[in-house]
């Protein structure tokens, strides 16, 4: 497993790799990406216990990315990992690509759960802890979401679902970027003080800056018995884009020549750090 400076410049390959694709294609959700790069190069490259060369292994850990949107995010570290080629780049989003415009687990080495339809992705990885538990299996389940989708009621019944089994195998993680498509998450869904939703459904929560990977994988590895775990992941919509952070405009976008250097520039910058 990596060090959390060297997690912090894979965040940041993440991204970069995140821009290149969505450029190259000309479509794609570049800020939600961005927000997430970290979070999710801590889990593939600092957690989570997977084999590349067998993305079917039965005792795998599993990840749902619930806001799958954000996919390139994910493709980007299925690829740094090593499931496929960078030369699948390219087909982002194209019809018949492995590389949808969301996560399939039909098309993509590595994806354990189709997602997209906002809100689903916990009732997923509720599931999939629950057959752990039942199978006497030791894989741990992952879900990130999005702080805007968790306005979404089936997000609540899986979190009650998952207290009520105890399901200690569970690490929900919330990209709390304070955004969603609409507008800022008080002004759309009025999804407030997490934290305390997630306590009062039975979950040990913690908070962390989602883009301090220290932060993160003492959240993450947090001791959590006879309780799923929920972390709420302080993040940045854009990180690491100066003119995408913070800017709503980008939830789906795509840069312009100029745009894309300065991007990549800025990107190269902060991995080189």
């Amino acid at each position: 497993m990596m060090d959390t400076r060297d997690l912090a410049r894979m965040g940041n390959r993440i991204r970069r790799d995140v821009i290149e694709m969505i450029y190259r294609v000309g479509d794609g959700h570049p800020a939600p990406s961005l927000s997430a790069a970290d979070v999710i190069a801590c889990l593939y490259f600092g957690v989570m216990n997977v084999r590349p060369d067998q993305p079917d292994w039965e005792d795998r850990d599993r990840f749902v990315l619930s806001k799958g949107h954000a996919c390139p995010a994910l493709y980007a570290a299925l690829c740094l990992k090593g499931y496929f080629s960078r030369d699948l780049y390219p087909t982002l989003r194209h019809i018949d690509s492995r590389l949808q415009g969301h996560p399939d687990m039909k098309k993509t080495p590595g994806v354990d759960m189709t997602s997209g339809s906002l809100g689903n992705g916990l009732a997923a990885a509720t599931g999939m802890a629950l057959a752990a538990k039942l199978l006497n299996k030791d894989y741990r389940t992952y879900v990130l979401t999005g702080d805007g989708e968790l306005g979404e009621g089936i997000n609540w019944e899986a979190a009650q679902t998952a207290a009520k089994y105890a399901l200690d195998s569970l690490t929900v993680i919330v990209d709390n970027n304070g955004m969603q498509s609409g507008g800022s998450i008080e002004s759309v869904g009025g999804i407030v003080n997490l934290p305390a939703k997630f306590a009062a459904f039975g979950f040990k929560t913690l908070e962390a800056d989602g883009h301090d990977c220290a932060a993160l994988l003492s959240a993450l590895q947090t001791p959590h018995p006879g309780q799923p775990l929920c972390v709420i992941a302080h993040t940045v919509k854009g990180k690491g884009v100066s003119f995408m952070e913070h800017n709503n405009a980008w939830h789906k976008g795509v840069p312009s020549p100029e745009q894309y250097d300065l991007a990549v520039r800025e990107l190269e910058a902060l991995i080189d750090e």
